[in-house]
């Protein structure tokens, strides 16, 4: 630690690395709702938040809990579920009259097409307009889990033992990971029909 005096203690949130107050500033000061992705190891939080002078207002949103409900069997921390997610606060945005938003992802790193990604595409399939660059977003065959269903093929070939530890949930739940991409289609009509 500095001990000059002249030195200045940064906030304990930037200290945390939670918040960077300067991105945030620009964010709220836009005066635009925000789409706030945040993402723990199994779950990914979405929410449309409108900045008030007395603290943020949430005015939608949506998590992978909530999949359940709508009869999803597979695990909420991929990119299937993320992208459900987002297409469920899609939906309930427009519902609520919301149809902009700029995106928010905090101190997250940013990589091409992963999970956060995901969710942005379901919110932007959805039919809400969010500023975005094209290639940042996931391919729309590992959105489907298409990718997921090979590698339990081929674990179900060459390594069955392997694929009964690997896909213990899964099956658990009652879902062969091969039949993964027919139940995200099933789910994705359940959420855009309800």
């Amino acid at each position: 630690m500095a001990r000059s005096c002249t030195y200045r203690v940064p906030y304990r949130r930037r200290r945390e690395k939670k918040t960077d107050y300067r991105l945030r500033k620009k964010l709220v000061s836009s005066k635009k709702i925000r789409l706030v992705i945040r993402k723990s190891l199994k779950h990914l939080y979405l929410q449309l938040i409108e900045a008030k002078v007395d603290g943020d207002r949430v005015l939608a949103h949506a998590n992978t809990k909530e999949l359940f409900k709508y009869g999803w069997k597979g695990g909420t921390g991929n990119l299937c579920a993320a992208y459900l997610a987002g297409l469920l606060l899609g939906k309930r945005a427009l519902e609520k009259g919301y149809n902009y938003a700029i995106l928010d992802l905090g101190m997250y790193s940013i990589t091409e097409g992963n999970r956060l990604f995901a969710a942005l595409k379901g919110a932007l399939d959805a039919g809400m307009e969010i500023p975005h660059s094209e290639e940042i977003l996931p391919d729309e065959d590992r959105i489907r889990g298409k990718h997921i269903a090979d590698y339990a093929e081929l674990l179900k070939k060459e390594n069955p033992s392997k694929y009964q530890m690997h896909f213990s949930n899964y099956l658990r739940m009652g879902l062969a990971p091969e039949d993964i991409v027919e139940h995200f289609e099933n789910i994705k009509k359940e959420i855009l029909k309800g």
